[in-house]
């Protein structure tokens, strides 16, 4: 439960040194421990011994060393969310490039063929992807006669 609040302590923390850190750590429980509404009593018989100072102080290198290795791996972590997003999408494309258009798909497209009297293409042969591509370009080419109500591929 300490190494917890640690841990935590130092998140809140990065920006001081591993000495600074501990310095407002010990000040902390101290002002707990003296209004007695701490969460750690036992720390109390701990706190200022040579060896709980010195493993405390250990613990929070690793923690620190730890949180600023997270954060340097930030922009590699954001690149891979990217990728793998673009992945899910091509994906997604091609599962839907092998099924047929939804029944709401097929309304959609026949109701704005006929607000804006656009010749049907032959739907038989089109798949998900294709015809929500086709309501795409109708939507497109007509934006500023009509609110786009998206229609997605489900």
């Amino acid at each position: 439960m300490v190494c917890t609040f640690l841990r935590s302590f130092v998140k809140q923390h990065l920006d001081l040194s591993i000495d600074e850190i501990y310095n407002e750590f010990s000040d902390e429980q101290e002002y707990y421990l003296k209004i007695n509404a701490s969460r750690f009593p036992f720390l109390k018989s701990y706190l200022y011994e040579d060896s709980f100072i010195s493993e405390t102080k250990e613990y929070l290198k690793a923690c620190k060393k730890y949180y600023n290795y997270k954060k340097s791996q930030a922009p590699l972590i954001e690149k891979q969310k990217e990728f793998d997003k673009k992945k899910r999408k091509f994906l997604q494309e091609v599962k839907m490039s092998k099924e047929p258009p939804t029944k709401k798909q097929l309304y959609y497209y026949e109701r704005l063929c006929k607000k804006y009297n656009i010749e049907k293409k032959n739907i038989e042969e089109m798949s998900k992807l294709d015809m929500r591509n086709e309501i795409e370009r109708i939507i497109d080419e007509h934006s500023g006669n009509s609110i786009h109500i998206g229609i997605s591929g489900d």
